[in-house]
């Protein structure tokens, strides 16, 4: 505990120095990048709330544990989907729980760097920077997740070379081509690693009778789910409730239907990927042929997804060093040259969207 008292301290201590924020606010999880300190939070993106009196109970990991194990009246809310906001209250109480968290006090507020998905629309654009100014930022920018995901990957991106980055997150998908630092082509769709585990769920309740929560269906898909037949053939046994009877019984899923039962997600992915590879210049999509396409965020971890988009866009494919923190290291990157953002990294809500 003095260690984690002595951490925080020194946090306040740099805010006071003027130090920023950049913060990966996720559908699935939330990452926040401290200047000079690196991450300093990483949990889910979560909070429990008390429904009859709208008191904040837990948020990150403990509320994230709470989710199908407390009474009616306590809640788990996610205050995003799809990447969008779609309860601003919560979000800004979160946004502000954060901040206080890793050290934000009214004395010392910094300016943030906030990324969002790329298929944001201008409403959302709003919220978003209205919730982080209404928790305590002194300013708010906001970067697009593909641009900040090729910084965080290292790629050259003020060079002009094609960079072809796909983001799988919890809620959204975005495939982009960057180079000479600006998006070139993009396509984003809101398919991630939710809509896998409801697949998962969805399927055992069609095809064995059986209902499972969602936390058991993300077990699933991280232990046993692929996009591409693998080496492994180990079974996964999945407990859960009989929906006729309501008796707890336990099953047994093969890697093959689990790859059934995500075939309808990868398969968007992977036509997304080869939309905004075919929609992006000639020359471009040659250097694409040689550098490959750099897979990123928290679903590119499912197994065999490399293997998958290499062998239907037959261009090699590399999974970033930090999957679920590029983004946020990108961004954090990117703090040294916030006065700047404007001109150079900003979000242009006049850029064509698909």
């Amino acid at each position: 505990m003095p260690s984690v008292q002595r951490r925080q301290r020194r946090l306040r201590a740099s805010f006071l120095q003027g130090r920023d924020l950049a913060i990966d606010l996720g559908t699935a999880n939330t990452l926040v990048f401290h200047h000079g300190e690196g991450i300093v939070f990483n949990q889910p993106t979560v909070i429990a709330l008390n429904s009859r009196t709208g008191e904040v109970l837990a948020m990150g990991d403990e509320a994230w544990e709470m989710i199908g194990r407390t009474p009616a009246y306590i809640v788990a809310v996610r205050p995003l989907r799809r990447g969008a906001i779609t309860d601003f209250d919560i979000t800004q109480r979160m946004i502000k729980l954060i901040l206080r968290t890793v050290g934000v006090t009214r004395f010392a507020k910094p300016r943030v760097l906030i990324c969002v998905p790329s298929a944001i629309t201008e409403v959302e654009r709003r919220a978003v920077e209205e919730a982080g100014l209404s928790a305590g930022a002194r300013t708010v920018a906001l970067i697009e997740e593909p641009m900040a995901a090729a910084i965080g990957a290292g790629l050259p991106t003020h060079e002009p070379i094609g960079n072809l980055i796909v983001d799988v997150g919890g809620g959204t998908s975005e495939m982009a081509m960057v180079s000479m630092g600006g998006i070139v082509a993009m396509h984003a769709i809101r398919v991630g690693g939710f809509d896998m585990d409801a697949a998962i769920q969805q399927y055992i309740r069609r095809e064995y009778g059986l209902a499972i929560g969602e936390k058991t269906a993300e077990q699933i898909k991280i232990t046993t789910g692929s996009a591409y037949p693998t080496a492994s053939h180990r079974p996964a046994q999945v407990r859960g409730r009989e929906v006729t009877t309501g008796m707890p019984k336990v099953i047994e899923l093969s890697e093959d239907e689990i790859r059934e039962a995500l075939s309808d997600n990868v398969r968007a992915i992977v036509d997304a990927t080869r939309l905004c590879l075919s929609g992006s210049p000639p020359e471009l999509s040659h250097d694409v042929l040689d550098r490959g396409i750099f897979l990123t965020g928290g679903g590119g971890l499912l197994r065999g997804l490399e293997a998958r988009l290499s062998q239907e866009c037959e261009v090699p494919v590399h999974l970033t060093e930090q999957p679920l923190e590029t983004v946020v290291l990108g961004a954090g990157r990117l703090l040294d040259y916030l006065p700047d953002l404007q001109s150079a990294f900003f979000m242009n809500p006049q850029m064509g969207r698909r």
